[in-house]
């Protein structure tokens, strides 16, 4: 990478890592603590309070995206920050669940991924942007983590007021960074216009747009028989999962560059991206298996799953918005992407769902064994992709 590319991916990385450190640290206690709040004892209103952000930011990313395109990146990213800060403050000042929704759904509507997406794609070469995509999932990853950690620490400090406000003012000093750390870089064919109806007929970025919506319906569905086998199988208990996941991200990421150059220097786009796809299919039907009880489950066991898990989801996730704003038009990559992260929107809150159903009606092991049907599908969707041409 040039120094501008390193500066532009890494700023940009720390902006996501900031925001998506503001939103995984309510998980672990928000429940908890909601149990204080007026109507904040009914679990519909907690899960509408925890789900309503990914509602609104499914709602606007394509509007978000597509003013990216319009009016530049730098401003609308801004003004989502803005917005996410706003709602922050709004819970912090929360007395019910009802006004906490309303500071949520106002975070949600910031709905800047597509818009922060494509301004990595202004400034990375093609052949850097799929590493630069990596430090992107990593800082998620490793955020996600880290949040397990400290949010039961911080809501012991400060409680859960403080955390919306610290959550608030992460957002605000993830401003400065757009402005003073992020460097000004062109952007192809600003202001012109691309017909919406283009981006989704393009047979490419449809593939891609499937292949995002899969992997995150995994993941969910996943997610919702993991922790449980975790605890009551694996025997670890919930504050001790974050030993898991935060070696299992780190040792992933290592694991996964060689993938990532191999792919776009080595010319081997296609053969990583399907193998990964291939490896996550494989990955889901072992795991049958031991939610099925016919392989034994521990820690060890465990930590090896979800290794190879992240190491396939990282890969995949780097790939794919790398992928994407290669093939759309100059004028439409805030478009394309801002599709793309309202599909992976509506992947998570699919698989979430999806998972929780297929767990009570046909079991654990079910969920996998979906899953790995659901890998095979999107694997003979992409063997057919067309590989963008280097440049």
């Amino acid at each position: 990478m040039t120094p501008t590319e390193r500066r532009a991916s890494t700023a940009l990385a720390s902006i996501y890592a900031l925001r998506m450190l503001g939103l995984f640290l309510i998980l672990p206690v928000f429940a908890v603590y909601a149990h204080s709040l007026p109507g904040g004892a009914s679990p519909a209103m907690v899960g509408l309070a925890i789900g309503i952000y990914g509602l609104t930011q499914a709602a606007l990313q394509i509007a978000f995206g597509r003013a990216s395109d319009h009016y530049g990146r730098k401003p609308v990213i801004v003004a989502g920050l803005a917005l996410f800060a706003l709602g922050s403050f709004v819970a912090a000042l929360a007395h019910s669940i009802e006004l906490i929704i309303v500071g949520r759904a106002i975070q949600g509507a910031g709905a800047i991924s597509a818009a922060i997406t494509a301004l990595i794609a202004d400034a990375t070469r093609d052949q850097q942007r799929s590493k630069a995509m990596a430090m992107v999932g990593a800082s998620i990853g490793v955020t996600f983590a880290a949040s397990m950690v400290i949010a039961p620490l911080l809501y012991g400090a400060i409680g859960m007021p403080g955390i919306f406000a610290l959550t608030g003012a992460l957002a605000i000093a993830a401003i400065g960074v757009v402005q003073f750390v992020v460097p000004d870089v062109p952007q192809p064919a600003l202001g012109q216009r691309v017909p919406f109806s283009q981006v989704l007929a393009d047979r490419q970025l449809l593939r891609l747009d499937f292949g995002i919506f899969a992997l995150h319906v995994a993941q969910s569905a996943m997610f919702v028989v993991v922790p449980v086998l975790l605890v009551d199988v694996a025997g670890v208990p919930v504050t001790e999962h974050w030993k898991l996941y935060l070696p299992a991200v780190s040792v992933a990421f290592v694991l996964m560059v060689p993938a990532i150059i191999k792919a776009e220097r080595g010319g081997q786009m296609r053969a990583v991206f399907v193998g990964a796809i291939a490896l996550m299919a494989l990955l889901e039907a072992v795991s049958s298996q031991f939610a099925s009880g016919a392989l034994p489950v521990n820690f060890t066991t465990m930590l090896g799953l979800l290794t190879v898990f992240f190491i396939a989801f990282n890969v995949l996730e780097a790939l794919l918005p790398s992928l994407v704003s290669k093939i759309a038009p100059p004028a439409a990559k805030g478009t394309a992407l801002g599709v793309y992260n309202t599909v992976q929107s509506l992947g998570v809150s699919a698989g979430g769902s999806l998972g929780g159903w297929i767990a009570t009606h046909f079991g654990r092991a079910a969920v996998f064994e979906a899953c790995a049907g659901l890998m095979v599908l999107w694997a003979i969707a992409a063997f057919g992709m067309r590989v963008p041409v280097r440049r």
